[in-house]
């Protein structure tokens, strides 16, 4: 097996109230049992990424940070049909550090369990020239999918974050890869 695939899990609700803890703790664990990933967290509520979009030495820590990582799952709730202003913001404060990288998602929210915020966002990847894994996790009524521990019997939630761990895990491979052997031209 090749070195661990260094793994970003972006939390990117910053609301005082947020659910995004359960749900990222849960995802971190099931990535935990992975030994192909090496998982760091950036929380988008720790960081103070400027919606300016001007250079700031947080700003360049958090480019580090994805430049050095080989792919990315997004833990993001659903606001009002869309994903949080500070996923946006956080994805418009680098440009080439994205580039020819995997990301998968992991949603929450009430009805559509974040779909809908997953759509917006596959549009946006593309735009960077990630690649957006075809699996994601989705939480419908995520409050009471979840027990009091932080664990869920949701067995489809379970199987999807399998399935797209492993797209993840391959797609991080094949890039990774493909960057050493060629560096992406974009």
């Amino acid at each position: 097996m090749d070195t661990p695939l260094r793994l970003e899990i972006v939390v990117a609700s910053t609301r005082p109230e947020r659910f995004a803890p359960v749900v990222a703790d849960w995802f971190r664990g099931m990535v935990a049992a992975r030994p192909e990933f090496e998982a760091g967290e950036l929380d988008l509520r720790e960081l103070t990424l400027p919606v300016e979009l001007v250079e700031t030495p947080e700003v360049d820590a958090f480019r580090a940070r994805l430049a050095a990582a080989d792919a990315f799952a997004v833990v993001t709730s659903e606001y009002n049909h869309g994903y949080p202003a500070s996923l946006k913001t956080a994805l418009d404060s680098a440009k080439h550090e994205w580039r020819a990288k995997p990301i998968g998602f992991v949603s929450y929210g009430g009805l559509s369990g974040g779909l809908r915020a997953v759509e917006q966002l596959r549009q946006v990847v593309a735009e960077l020239h990630m690649v957006s894994v075809r699996e994601s996790v989705s939480f419908a009524q995520a409050k009471r999918r979840f027990d009091a521990t932080g664990a869920t019997d949701d067995k489809a939630a379970v199987d999807a974050c399998g399935r797209m761990l492993g797209q993840l895990a391959w797609w991080g491979r094949t890039l990774r890869n493909a960057r050493a052997a060629d560096p992406y031209p974009g």
